[in-house]
């Protein structure tokens, strides 16, 4: 028989969305099985958003870059640059629709079709977040922006910085930033140090990533840096641009003065393309959110659809790297080549530990519900369509909206440029607890191709 690595016609076609770590770790799985994968890359450069790589022209050190991350940081890259001339990398490469068998992307100002046989998802995650007053402010950013600031441009996003939010991501750049020799004016948490107490039973399951957790507060107590836990958000005050936060915590207010805010409520799955491909989501309670649906391998509901990283669920970097090889092996096996079981099982086995991590985070550091749904009426919830928190009430009323995409088409929330991305999680909230119904019961916002802008320059590959 002959080898289908020298007769191309045979191969199966495989397209890989991301080149984060899960998206590398799929795509080194498929080459080590003698494949040449196609891999899409949204990033200019391999690493996704969490190993995000410095330009070109930069000289800073990895251990100046991601700090306690560093030697895993150099390790994905030095796996993706080993598959040089084994895959078929696209990166600044935006994939906007998934339909019948098909992937849709937009490169170098051309609209391109990719037919596969298999399709591995590994769209990562963005900051989930929480409408403030004041929050569309200059000098408002979400950690992840903040993060890119300092990897990808060298700079902060302001001279005096307060951290705001809750979850790991939050003190990973709060530490960042004063590792940089950033003045960190505050860190506040939306969650309780007694629920953090609580959850560490789940996350000792890892006890070497809870102690990098440890460290980073370490570090910043080490710098005097203000952490204030059990915090309730009042109000981003400023005119031109962000001058203070005023929040309350032990039953009093304070204000802290700062020339920018950095925000982010845990993370929120990028489901855009596996909706699009029409796989079935399921309501994940622990974190308030809907998900795409997946076996333990990655197969989602739709033959040749595969789910990897915190697109499909958020367990973190190491994680993602485990759930990339888990299915790319799952897809090998559905193309019916052979894969080891013993080492399905192993990785099975590691990413059944991550998900002991994950509940313990969702319960140490839970999305502040109640926070979204008491908004106030004249706060802005959707920025790209200048809705407000009073409009969307006026809409499951006045207007018997009974669930999300209703409230879309009456209001237009979420229909905006980011198509829910910022606003999606606070609308659901609001709008279930006006209608007195479940979070799950309101539904999501589904996703619209494009999933983000395309430009109206763009020609279609053989044509206009």
């Amino acid at each position: 028989m002959a080898d289908p690595r020298l007769v191309p016609s045979q191969a199966p076609r495989v397209v890989i969305v991301g080149a984060g770590p899960a998206g590398i770790r799929a795509a080194e799985t498929f080459v080590q099985a003698g494949l040449r994968p196609v891999v899409v890359d949204e990033g200019q450069v391999s690493g996704g958003q969490i190993y995000r790589r410095q330009p070109a022209m930069f000289r800073r050190s990895y251990a100046t870059l991601y700090g306690l991350e560093a030697d895993r940081a150099k390790a994905v890259h030095a796996s993706f640059d080993r598959l040089a001339g084994q895959i078929d990398y696209h990166p600044d490469t935006l994939a906007w629709n998934v339909r019948d068998g098909v992937l849709h992307i937009a490169e170098g100002g051309l609209a391109k079709t990719l037919p596969f046989d298999a399709l591995v998802l590994a769209t990562g995650a963005t900051d989930r977040l929480l409408p403030i007053k004041g929050w569309t402010l200059p000098g408002c950013y979400s950690l992840g922006a903040a993060q890119i600031a300092l990897k990808a441009q060298a700079c902060a996003i302001g001279r005096r910085v307060v951290f705001l939010g809750t979850g790991p991501l939050l003190y990973l750049v709060s530490y960042q930033y004063a590792k940089a020799g950033v003045d960190v004016a505050a860190v506040l948490d939306t969650s309780s140090a007694n629920g953090q107490m609580l959850a560490l039973g789940y996350m000792a399951s890892r006890p070497a990533v809870l102690a990098k957790g440890l460290y980073y507060r370490a570090l910043l107590m080490a710098r005097r840096v203000a952490v204030h836990g059990g915090v309730t958000p009042l109000q981003i005050e400023g005119g031109e641009g962000v001058a203070a936060v005023r929040f309350r915590v032990g039953g009093g207010e304070q204000s802290i003065a700062c020339d920018a805010v950095g925000m982010g409520f845990h993370l929120r799955s990028e489901t855009q393309l596996a909706d699009l491909a029409h796989c079935d989501f399921v309501f994940d309670a622990d974190l308030g959110q809907w998900r795409p649906q997946a076996d333990q391998d990655g197969r989602a509901s739709v033959a040749g659809i595969y789910l990897a990283g915190d697109g499909a669920r958020i367990l973190g970097a190491d994680a993602a790297e485990i759930s990339g090889r888990l299915a790319a092996l799952a897809a090998l096996k559905d193309l019916g080549r052979p894969v080891a079981e013993a080492e399905l099982a192993d990785l099975r086995r590691r990413q059944q530990t991550m998900g002991t991590f994950r509940r313990g985070l969702a319960k140490a550091f839970p999305w502040p519900a109640d926070l979204a749904k008491s908004v106030a009426d004249d706060v802005l919830i959707c920025r790209c369509e200048a809705i407000t928190a009073g409009e969307l009430r006026q809409a499951a009323t006045g207007k018997g909206a009974p669930e999300l995409n209703r409230a879309k088409a009456l209001t237009r929330v979420g229909m905006g440029r980011c198509q829910g991305r910022f606003c999606g999680s606070a609308a659901a909230e609001i709008l279930a607890d006006t209608r007195d119904e479940t979070l799950a019961a309101v539904g999501r916002l589904r996703g619209q191709a494009p999933v983000k802008p395309l430009s109206m320059a763009l020609m279609r590959e053989g044509g206009s």
